[in-house]
């Protein structure tokens, strides 16, 4: 709901009267020149903010990677292919659409992505009947997909690279694990090494977001005895309410602030980069998804969540195509000017026809479920 306020916001203030001021708070540019740090206002909420966002996807990841389900084969095998296939297809579909046209090159990885947040927070809303299987292969999914959408912007937006920062932000790494290793608890050490981690990642010419996933994923999840909470546990709990309620909305605010009139709802649907966003969001991730899902069953090698059927795997795939968050920043760092305006507001129709579809869908199986258990 505050994502989705934040977005509101961000729309009336770009389109209204004061639209001016918000281009000018937003490129306002604040921080020292030394390391690189003199950013703009979207450029602190893109960079560091969802640092913050990431490092919770790395501790969700690292979780579900060592104790959760990703941990048992069987269980892992379904979603981690189906997120591939929704990898893929997007990608395929969005390079046949706009083959040829400028920004393509970089501009297919814009529908690769899957917002676990919105996604999530749908199928919560619509839902509650709804076997916890089905939340298990959504949560899954998105988190496979999210992995591969920072391999994606690790490999392909990396303009420059700088070896001693990546050498610095390996050292800081490097500690953060010895001290997980040593049970060292307190945020006296951590918050300054986390600090100095994500400027070395920053001034390496890496997107900074990636130093949030690596200190998630060295952070341990796996209690000692008779330890009540795990620091991935504990971490989780405290900083997700900061990344859900202040870091992601504040990055929306700065990311969907684009003008939207009759002529740019037009250039989604006439012009072939952001119409291959849309398309590649709404069906190629669909598609994708569900065709992967299929063909790994049909084979053999994974198993059909249990209690969740064919049609309820429809609406999860539909989910699928919400990419907001990390289709937002993607189009940022593919794109610049008008043609990174067109496709942010492909990824917000994209996002929207997604979660009104797949929500349609899963209000139908919701009752038929309800029904089964009555």
């Amino acid at each position: 709901m505050i994502l989705l306020a934040a977005t509101a916001v961000a729309l009336v203030w770009a389109n209204s009267p004061l639209g001016e001021i918000y281009r000018t708070v937003r490129d306002f540019h604040l921080g020292p020149h030394f390391l690189h740090l003199n950013l703009s206002i979207g450029d602190w909420a893109k960079d560091g903010l969802l640092a913050l966002f990431f490092f919770v996807a790395g501790l969700e990841l690292k979780r579900e990677l060592v104790v959760g389900e990703l941990s048992r084969f069987k269980q892992a095998v379904l979603p981690v292919v189906a997120a591939i296939g929704g990898m893929i297809v997007p990608a395929l579909v969005a390079l046949g659409i706009a083959w040829g046209t400028p920004g393509i090159d970089r501009g297919w990885a814009i529908p690769v992505a899957t917002d676990i947040a919105f996604a999530l927070g749908v199928l919560a809303l619509t839902g509650s009947n709804l076997p916890s299987s089905a939340r298990v292969f959504l949560l899954s999914l998105a988190v496979v997909d999210d992995l591969g959408a920072i391999l994606v912007i690790a490999v392909l937006f990396t303009s420059h690279f700088n070896l001693i920062a990546a050498a610095v932000a390996a050292a800081a790494l490097a500690l953060y694990a010895w001290l997980q290793h040593r049970r060292v608890r307190t945020a006296w050490l951590y918050v300054p090494l986390a600090a100095v981690t994500w400027i070395a990642v920053h001034t390496a010419g890496i997107h900074a977001t990636i130093a949030g996933v690596a200190l998630g994923l060295l952070t341990r999840v796996r209690p000692d005895s008779g330890e009540e909470e795990t620091p991935a546990i504990r971490l989780e709990h405290r900083l997700q309410p900061w990344s859900a309620a202040v870091a992601v909305p504040l990055f929306a605010l700065f990311a969907a602030g684009i003008e939207l009139d009759a002529k740019s709802l037009t250039d989604v649907f006439t012009t072939a980069l952001p119409l291959a966003v849309l398309i590649g969001l709404v069906v190629g991730k669909t598609v994708g998804i569900l065709g992967a899902s299929a063909l790994a069953v049909a084979s053999g090698i994974a198993e059909r969540p249990r209690g969740t059927g064919w049609r309820d795997l429809v609406g999860l795939s539909l989910l699928g195509g919400v990419g907001f968050t990390v289709s937002l920043l993607i189009s940022e760092l593919a794109l610049t000017g008008e043609a990174s305006e067109r496709a942010k507001a492909a990824v917000l129709l994209a996002s929207a026809i997604a979660s009104l579809g797949g929500a349609g869908l899963l209000i139908h199986r919701n009752k038929v479920h309800a029904a089964r258990e009555d």
